[in-house]
């Protein structure tokens, strides 16, 4: 992990952002609940947590990607333009690709099945970059190497690739604009551990010193190796935020339910954590993972703000004694 440039001015500021969505009936499924984070240029943060907790909702909250029914509140400044009230064809001309670059989590998916590899990167080049037309070519084959993709490959369409080609040329399609921050949602799932290491050593070494890197995982291992810093989701709220080191050694998560995601890693105790996530759509007026934690007492009733970077009243308890 690389130490991020200190500067006064971070990449984006998230604060208060919340997303829910209305269902039938006049209720709603509250995805994610007043979250609170910023990232600095050259950081890593990586947002964890289990399926389910909301943290891909955040993503699409921040590329202007959610449905109908979905509805917002709170900020997320990025260059000036806050993405939560920015319009369609800002978006979509100022933000996606130029300002945020998306490494999705479904990358054969969201490459184009009937171009080729090299014709999709050199359209990208057209649109996000000022290269001349008798250039395009080889800033494709540049942005390829980039993202250590293979010439001989270049000239395949998506389904000739195989799982972590597909992911390699999707990361090549999001560093072209040189964006200042890179999204990465789920980027290693379904790779072999060794292409897990490859894949977000590349997304951290093309962070830079100008560019920050929000990787949303479940894979502890991979937020281990590049993370700056952690932030943990549970319920659609960020219950802990910490320094990587100090999450991943000592002193450790401060949450229960961040040292129960610890804890259940094979390298570790393998302990699965009880219980399981409350719904969404009945979320209680306290702390969330009061049903699933040993801890809780008639304090958790009430919900915990994050304060000193944990939303636990026995943590903070324990950090004031």
């Amino acid at each position: 992990m690389s130490t991020p440039t200190t500067t006064s001015a971070p990449v984006l500021s998230v604060q208060g952002l919340s997303v829910r969505f209305r269902m039938r009936g006049d209720t709603f499924v509250r995805a994610v609940s007043d979250a609170h984070f910023e990232l600095a240029p050259g950081e890593c943060l990586a947002l964890v947590g289990e399926s389910g907790c909301g943290k891909s909702v955040l993503a699409s909250a921040l590329l202007g990607l959610l449905p109908g029914n979905a509805e917002t509140a709170g900020s997320a400044l990025l260059d000036g333009i806050d993405l939560l009230r920015a319009d369609e064809q800002t978006l979509a001309r100022t933000v996606r690709g130029r300002r945020i670059g998306l490494v999705p989590q479904s990358p054969a998916a969201h490459l184009t099945p009937v171009r080729t590899v090299r014709s999709q990167l050199e359209e990208t080049v057209r649109e996000l970059t000022d290269t001349p037309r008798p250039d395009i070519r080889k800033a494709a084959v540049a942005a390829a190497e980039r993202a250590a993709f293979p010439a001989d490959h270049l000239d395949r369409h998506p389904h000739e690739l195989s799982g972590g080609l597909a992911q390699r040329a999707a990361t090549a399609l999001a560093l072209i604009g040189d964006a200042p921050l890179l999204l990465a949602d789920e980027p290693t799932t379904g790779l072999d551990r060794d292409l897990v290491e490859r894949t977000v050593d590349e997304l951290k070494r093309h962070t830079g010193d100008s560019r920050a890197l929000l990787m949303i995982t479940h894979d502890l291992a991979a937020a281990e190796r590049i993370a700056d810093r952690i932030a943990v989701m549970y319920a659609g709220r960020i219950v802990e935020q910490a320094d990587a080191r100090a999450f991943f050694g000592e002193p450790g998560p401060r949450h229960p339910y961040a040292r129960g995601l610890l804890n259940a890693l094979p390298e570790r105790e393998f302990t699965p954590i009880p219980g399981l996530p409350p719904e969404l759509v009945d979320l209680p007026d306290g702390c969330a993972f009061a049903p699933r934690c040993t801890s809780a007492t008639d304090a958790c009733e009430v919900l915990p703000p994050l304060d000193a970077g944990v939303a636990c009243h026995h943590a903070l308890e324990a950090q004031r004694a």
